[in-house]
Order: structure tokens, then sequence, then C-alpha cells
């Protein structure tokens, strides 16, 4: 690398990391001020993988709960990361009934401004069809 090149260090647009949370478990807080309207994941933008609900019948129930736990519910079909083991930081994000971010399916978005440490949340039902999620 010459001496002129920015360098990009992987924090880059990274708003939130993990934590424990008084909702549930494990939770998703901001590191810094997000601003009103802010792609919170923008660079996480890989399709999700559809798995008929069916498909899971027979698995044993450690397995099973991988989908339940961590998987929305679009047209009968698990949106599933192509493999469990790139879930990402977006994947645990708690719910609310009043949420501080709103989702269009696949992006989620400050739905306000959301201050340093504050866990952000999601009203599930904008982006699953489950009524309720275990996550």
């Amino acid at each position: 690398m010459s001496s002129g090149e920015k360098v990009v260090l992987p924090h880059g647009g990274v708003y939130v990391r993990l934590g424990r949370s008084n909702i549930h478990g494990v939770g998703i807080f901001a590191i810094r001020a997000i601003p009103k309207g802010t792609n919170i994941f923008g660079d996480d933008n890989k399709k999700p993988f559809m798995v008929d609900k069916e498909s899971i019948v027979d698995l044993d129930e450690e397995t099973k709960r991988l989908y339940e736990d961590f998987c929305a519910v679009e047209d009968g079909k698990y949106c599933c990361p192509e493999s469990f083991n790139d879930l990402t930081v977006a994947w645990y994000i708690n719910e609310s009934k009043e949420p501080n971010t709103i989702s269009n399916g696949y992006e989620f978005y400050a739905s306000r401004d959301i201050r340093k440490g504050e866990e952000l949340t999601v009203d599930y039902s904008s982006f699953s069809e489950e009524e309720e999620m275990r996550y």
C-alpha cells in the first residue's frame, strides 16, 4: 500500500454491537448515536436463504430451534442465513411494540434518533408472518 492510500478499518459503517439485553438474552446496542433514517446494517446485504417450513419437521429439536429462534417467516418459508454460521448482529434484534427501528423486510432503518448505549428493537410483525418469534 502506498503512503497516500486511505486505510478502511473494519469498524467503518458499524453502529452496533451485541450485549446482554433486559428484553431477551442477547440484544443489539448502539455504540454511537444513530440518526433517524440510517440504514443500520448497510453492508449486511446478503439475501436470505428460503427454506420450506415442512422440510425441518424431521430434524432434531436443537436444530429446529435454530430456525424457530433466528428465522422470519415469509410465504410459509423460513428466511435464513445461507449457513447459521453466518449469523450477523442483525439477526439478534429484539422485539418491541414501540421499536426504534423499522424494517422493509431485509433492511433496518432508525425510525428516530437512537442514543449511544440504547438497545435497538423492531416490531417482528413488520417482517415475519409468525405471530410470535422466539428470539
